[in-house]
């Protein structure tokens, strides 16, 4: 799919099945430097739709503009998580990256997990040098309980809790 730059407002956002083209779409992204380390091109399309993965896709009306995700993707090697929180992430294609979407794009993701999981609180891991993100989920209301470095790369990495009740 072919997603022209400043695209200025999209459609309302919905989260929804992740469908095959969703999934082989995703898995050519590719982001600027430093944003790399979120490139999706070695993920596995057949994974991807695996109920298991969590991965859903997010849409602008009937086109694929990012992927949310629910459970175990959204952690990373290095800390030490638990099941107090459902851990979620996501990524817009790298064409809408820094438009000012991402704030959108999570609270869809977050009312999406609210009413098909009902968690006590989300969790969310966020690259330390991503100051983007880290404004976007704390003005969304999550607070950062600590920080590590990641048992693959040592990228330093964020973990922010938003209560739920």
């Amino acid at each position: 799919m072919s997603l022209s730059p400043g695209l200025g407002s999209l459609p309302a956002m919905q989260v929804a099945p992740l469908r095959r083209e969703h999934a082989v779409d995703v898995c050519t992204w590719r982001y600027a430097p430093p944003y790399a380390c979120y490139d999706m091109n070695e993920a596995d399309p057949e994974w991807l739709l695996q109920p298991e993965s969590g991965f859903h896709a997010l849409l602008a009306g009937e086109r694929l503009i990012g992927f949310r995700s629910f459970g175990p993707d959204g952690q990373v090697p290095g800390w030490d998580y638990d099941d107090q929180a459902l851990d979620t992430g996501g990524g817009l294609h790298p064409q809408l990256v820094g438009q000012g979407h991402g704030r959108q794009a999570i609270s869809a993701g977050l009312a999406f997990g609210r009413a098909h999981f009902a968690p006590q609180a989300f969790r969310v891991t966020v690259a330390t040098f991503n100051a983007r993100a880290l404004r976007t989920v704390e003005d969304l209301g999550f607070h950062r309980i600590g920080r590590f470095d990641a048992a693959s790369d040592a990228l330093s990495f964020e973990v922010l809790i938003r209560p739920e009740r």
